[in-house]
């Protein structure tokens, strides 16, 4: 409060003094020029009003018997309204004001009491704060881990991008080393032999039909080289007969490079999944079967697809070494990356992955692929060792 309003306030208190002690006749024009006063301060209402309570509290509540004490509320609020007549004159937003100003006659006649019922709601408070602070002290050491393993969750993201990154300049490598040294070789070769064709055909046609022959050998050989480039970046079957079909054709040729016996047994309701979700369950393998070849050190694999409700559960076991999956899947620098790869493929289409492993058991990859269009979201069944 400044000093031009403390002066306000101070001769606001004298004049409802003085008013509140004559007859219910008295004069109320001291409280029209107390008005007129606070709007050349340029007070609003509710500072006006507030300059009223203090008067009361001084003039009423700590001078008044109870018996007497509603009577000179009464009459403290015809002084006061009196004084905002020239405010509410003055001011657009009267209405409102008077609105306000009601609201707090109402309840200034509470206030006596809500400041005791105040003092025991503080005593509560207080006790709940204390209740509180203690809550979460308990609860620092619980954060303190949250916020450990999401630092490890991020490091494992950057790792697993670096990683994901470097694969594939790796694969672009092999590529264009396949290219370089296989196929440019061999076309190099026909080149050489359709030269040689052309040659030989004027001056001798003896071995014409050999040689086409051996030409013919080498452009098969190329468009085998091919196939297998498109096979291994996308295979066309997967597209055109689905996922049941491509999971044979590769199985096979799994079988056949590394000699690894492997069953397959599905249903036909996968095929109802969109080719996103059966791309997913087809790259699982894949990366499954991958891990199977360089880490397992396995003789068989047994695959699964089975209908769960409004789910898809793939499972593939297989009868080789097991590894601490836990440690694996936390650990700092991770170097199967495959599993969190994996995982996060199916996390994407709002599945669960989980995987196992225990000596004697070999390693168990389970993922379940919701059928609907589900929400997107992130979910897990814990491995274990």
């Amino acid at each position: 409060m400044n000093r031009k309003s403390s002066g306000l306030s101070r001769r606001y208190q004298t004049a409802l003094r003085r008013y509140l002690k004559q007859a219910p006749t008295a004069s109320l024009q001291p409280a029209t020029r107390l008005g007129r006063q606070a709007v050349i301060l340029g007070l609003e209402t509710l500072d006006l009003a507030l300059i009223h309570e203090q008067a009361l509290i001084t003039q009423v509540l700590l001078r008044c018997s109870p018996a007497v004490m509603d009577r000179m509320f009464k009459r403290a609020g015809t002084f006061f309204a009196e004084a905002t007549v020239p405010l509410e004159e003055t001011h657009r937003l009267a209405l409102e004001a008077n609105a306000r100003l009601r609201q707090a006659n109402r309840t200034l006649n509470q206030r006596t009491v809500e400041l005791a019922t105040s003092n025991r709601e503080l005593k509560k408070e207080i006790a709940q704060r204390e209740t509180v602070e203690k809550t979460l002290r308990q609860s620092k050491h619980r954060f303190s881990q949250l916020l450990e393993q999401s630092q490890l969750l991020q490091e494992q993201l950057r790792h697993l991008t670096h990683e994901i990154l470097s694969t594939q300049e790796e694969e672009r490598k092999k590529i264009s080393r396949e290219l370089h040294d296989v196929i440019a070789q061999v076309l190099t070769g026909i080149n050489v032999q359709l030269a040689t064709l052309k040659t030989g055909a004027v001056v001798n046609t003896k071995g014409l039909n050999q040689n086409i022959s051996r030409t013919q050998r080498l452009v098969e050989q190329s468009v085998d080289i091919v196939h297998r480039f498109a096979r291994e970046l996308r295979p066309a079957v997967l597209d055109d007969l689905g996922l049941i079909p491509a999971l044979h054709s590769f199985m096979k040729n799994f079988t056949k490079n590394t000699g690894i016996r492997v069953s397959l047994t599905a249903f036909a309701g996968v095929e109802k999944l969109d080719i996103t979700k059966r791309t997913v369950l087809f790259r699982i393998t894949q990366e499954a079967m991958t891990n199977v070849a360089r880490h397992a050190q396995a003789s068989r694999v047994e695959m699964s697809l089975r209908k769960l409700p409004n789910a898809v559960g793939m499972e593939i076991k297989d009868n080789g070494k097991s590894f601490d999956v836990e440690q694996v899947l936390h650990a700092r620098k991770n170097k199967r990356l495959g599993l969190l790869g994996m995982r996060e493929r199916v996390e994407m289409t709002g599945g669960k992955f989980m995987v196992k492993s225990s000596p004697g058991h070999g390693t168990t990859i389970q993922a379940q692929i919701p059928l609907g269009n589900g929400p997107r979201g992130r979910g897990s069944m814990k491995g274990c060792s």
